[in-house]
């Protein structure tokens, strides 16, 4: 099948990860795949396959929101026309252009798929919340336009058919990863950062990710000598919160880490991984750390709390995120058997539902029955 992808290759951020998983494996299946982008003049990124590329023109671009430049249209229209895909795929980036893409689309009679990545909030985050579901409403009426809209759980299906798009038109079909990449194995990063106990987040350090939460509640628990938290990635709030949560602490930041052997040794090393966000889609970092076997604790925003719901890890409040963690801090550090346990049930949870080639198997069935205009049909438990 030949595909033309429309997604992001940078600034990283979870659609430039999930655009460089999705695409490798499907050239790995055999397929065709045309990878349409906001280019600019920068490093490549890790682990990226060998595909026909076409540079959209943009004026400014951010992990957040995306502003074409006039003249993207036409060349998105001509580069479409050239490649005559079997199908088009849009892993959407908040751009103007997603909201003309299925008028091009018809005019060029070529099916159109969406991903829909937009987080969304639990009740404890009302302004960001309230900022998020505006996204949703907003976008709700022309993913209509589009022939399938992938999501990635139960509830942001049902939001958006609350908004008015048609539930045949909406699949489930959740991030997914390499669990034979994301595995369990051997480590000597505690023994680089004199750890005993060693915890991690990983993600921007932004509002939305609450990450000072996590900060200030690892501090007031008074952690021992040998536990220690890695902060891995960056963003515009490392400057003020570094300073006050130092090496001292037990704090270690690592800034944002481009090399993927790297992340997957610090996670086979570290025995918890903690996600305090008040807004996710469903992460995809969270999941990599859950294959890798960490005890795992996230806020129930997103589908982050559906990924985690019975027993696969713990699932906290974004209302009371700091206190929760002022108690289950000590415990993770003190009872190697729990975090244990929770790490072998992590695993099995992505195994069994995340699994990223049972989820390619169902986007080429989703793809088929799109050409065909067969009805779709995707349940919760996949």
């Amino acid at each position: 099948m030949r595909i033309a992808w429309i997604g992001k290759k940078s600034p990283f951020c979870g659609n430039v990860t999930y655009s460089r998983e999705i695409t490798n494996a499907l050239l790995d299946r055999g397929h065709e795949v045309s990878f349409l982008h906001f280019a600019q003049e920068e490093p490549q990124p890790d682990n990226w396959p060998n595909f026909q590329e076409v540079s959209l023109p943009f004026i400014y671009k951010s992990q957040v929101y995306t502003i074409p430049t006039f003249k993207a249209t036409k060349v998105l229209t001509d580069s479409l026309r050239e490649i005559k895909p079997d199908i088009v795929h849009a892993s959407l980036t908040l751009s103007p252009l997603d909201f003309v893409l299925p008028e091009i689309c018809e005019q060029l009679n070529l099916p159109l798929i969406a991903t829909f990545h937009t987080p969304f909030a639990g009740k404890g985050a009302k302004l960001i919340s309230g900022t998020q579901y505006l996204a949703y409403q907003l976008y709700a009426p022309f993913l209509g336009n589009y022939d399938r809209v992938i999501v990635f759980s139960q509830v942001q299906r049902d939001l958006l058919a609350r908004l008015g798009v048609p539930e045949e038109n909406i699949a489930v079909i959740p991030n997914g990863v390499d669990v034979a990449k994301y595995s369990p194995g051997t480590s000597q990063v505690k023994a680089q950062f004199a750890a005993k106990r060693l915890f991690v987040y990983q993600g921007r350090i932004a509002p939305e990710k609450n990450v000072e939460a996590l900060l200030r509640a690892w501090k007031q628990s008074e952690m021992e000598f040998d536990s220690k938290l890695l902060i891995v990635g960056d963003g515009p709030l490392k400057p003020s919160l570094q300073p006050f949560y130092g090496i001292e602490s037990g704090v270690i930041w690592l800034g944002f880490i481009a090399d993927e052997n790297r992340r997957i040794d610090i996670l086979r090393g570290a025995d918890v991984f903690i996600l305090p966000s008040l807004v996710e889609g469903l992460s995809l970092s969270l999941l990599e750390a859950m294959s890798s076997g960490l005890a795992c604790l996230a806020t129930d925003v997103g589908a982050d709390g559906e990924v985690l719901e019975k027993g696969a890890g713990v699932i906290l409040s974004t209302k009371t995120v700091r206190s929760q963690l002022r108690t289950l801090l000590p415990l993770f550090q003190d009872h190697q058997e729990l975090t244990t346990l929770l790490g072998h049930k992590a695993r099995k949870r992505v195994q069994e539902r995340y699994d990223l080639s049972k989820n390619i198997s169902l986007l080429e069935k989703l793809y088929t029955e799109v050409l065909y205009q067969k009805p779709v049909q995707f349940s919760r438990g996949i």
